[in-house]
């Protein structure tokens, strides 16, 4: 059993209380303080535990990218982060697609020290799981092999899935394609793939009684193309934003850090844009803070792979969110743990996003006067790089608990 005390954060508010977690990891009662416990913090925040709801952790049944992360290292990326799970994507070179590769993949997921929920992925010519699991389309032409060439061939698989919870990655394949000649990787993907690929994407989900969540939004147009969705009834859409894309803009990019910031979608939004996407998280109108966690090795990202590594430092993120951008802590609660808990949680037996009795006794504590500069020697993931080496955030994680478990105490 532990006991822990201080500032408890939910969806409703801030309140200072007791949290008793028992021996099987979950909460068994939530009450007044009593000034004794195993854990008593004054000024930290007490969050229920961050969820990930975009990772690429790179291990798969052929084992041949387990050099760029494995389920033990992401876990311990995560752990170092705050994140005490997190759903895992499909491109991997053995994507799991039917029911044998599914189950491959769960196996090798039970050695993360975190729970992960297992994307299958949607191609061509696949078809439903007997599980329920939470589906991935690729729209365009990104990491791997499930991708699509046209909105027909999208639509003729999606049709399959009616009523499965489905996110995609909004790039229009036709606008990609005529861009491909493009001197640069933001203007081979320009905004328009994204916007008009998440129009059709809200179409796919209404027609289909989709469960939907559009991934990395990038866009200020798209976002508010998601806001106007959200308030049609028979539209069932959710939405994602990264740190990169919150944190960096077009003004940012330079020569020499263009490879290492190379991402899809790309970093080519405007401030007004990025400013626009935490607006869009403050307000509700965005419900996931998602890392799109993709570890790839620097020699790889001088090569033109996309994507960057963001678990480790989810929660100093979520810290600046606070403090530079005025999100009040339980709108951290709302977009880290209860939308992303509530997610992942339809696919297991387990309650994330509360601090609630019966809930998992899974918690991120935050120290928002504690500030903290990345730098490599406090990363995990096995690529031991980050966007953010050298930027000092005003926050730091002090506290990871995994069901009932301390794991990180700095």
């Amino acid at each position: 059993m532990l006991t822990i005390e201080g500032q408890i954060v939910n969806i409703d508010g801030v309140a200072r209380g007791r949290v008793e977690i028992g021996n099987d990891g979950i909460i068994s009662a939530v009450g007044k303080e009593t000034g004794q416990a195993d854990v008593v913090l004054k000024d930290e925040l007490i969050f229920p535990g961050f969820v990930d709801a975009h990772v690429h952790a790179r291990e798969c049944a052929n084992h041949s990218q387990d050099y760029k992360e494995d389920f033990v290292s992401a876990a311990a990326a995560a752990i170092n982060g705050g994140v005490v799970a997190f759903a895992d994507m499909p491109n991997n070179p053995v994507p799991p697609v039917d029911e044998k590769s599914y189950a491959d993949k769960y196996q090798l997921s039970k050695k993360s020290a975190v729970d992960v929920v297992l994307y299958a992925g949607i191609g061509p010519r696949t078809s439903p799981l007997a599980r329920k699991v939470p589906y991935k389309a690729f729209m365009g032409k990104s990491v791997g092999d499930l991708f699509f060439n046209s909105a027909d061939e999208l639509e003729s698989a999606i049709k399959k899935y009616q009523g499965q919870a489905v996110s995609f990655h909004c790039e229009d394949p036709t606008i990609l394609e005529q861009n491909e000649n493009q001197p640069t990787h933001a203007l081979r993907r320009p905004k328009e793939a994204e916007i008009v690929a998440i129009d059709f994407a809200l179409k796919l989900m209404e027609k289909y009684q989709l469960q939907g969540k559009i991934c990395h939004c990038s866009t200020a147009e798209g976002g508010r193309k998601i806001a106007a969705a959200q308030k049609r009834p028979h539209v069932k859409v959710s939405a994602e934003v990264t740190p990169h894309h919150l944190f960096f803009d077009e003004s940012m990019i330079t020569e020499k850090n263009r490879k290492m910031f190379q991402v899809n979608p790309p970093i080519r939004q405007s401030r007004e844009d990025r400013l626009a996407l935490i607006a869009a998280l403050k307000n509700g109108e965005i419900d996931f803070l998602a890392t799109d966690h993709a570890p790839h090795s620097i020699a790889e990202k001088e090569k033109g792979a996309s994507g960057m590594p963001h678990l480790d430092t989810y929660g100093p993120f979520a810290a600046w969110l606070i403090k530079e951008h005025q999100l009040k802590p339980q709108d951290i609660a709302r977009v880290c743990s209860y939308n992303p808990g509530k997610f992942i949680s339809q696919f297991s037996n387990i309650q994330y996003g509360k601090i609630e009795a019966g809930y998992i006794g899974s918690l991120t504590v935050l120290d928002l006067n504690q500030p903290i500069k990345i730098e490599k020697s406090m990363l995990k993931t096995k690529r031991n790089w980050s966007p953010f080496e050298g930027i000092e955030f005003p926050g730091r994680v002090v506290y990871t608990i995994i069901k009932g478990k301390i794991c990180k105490q700095n």
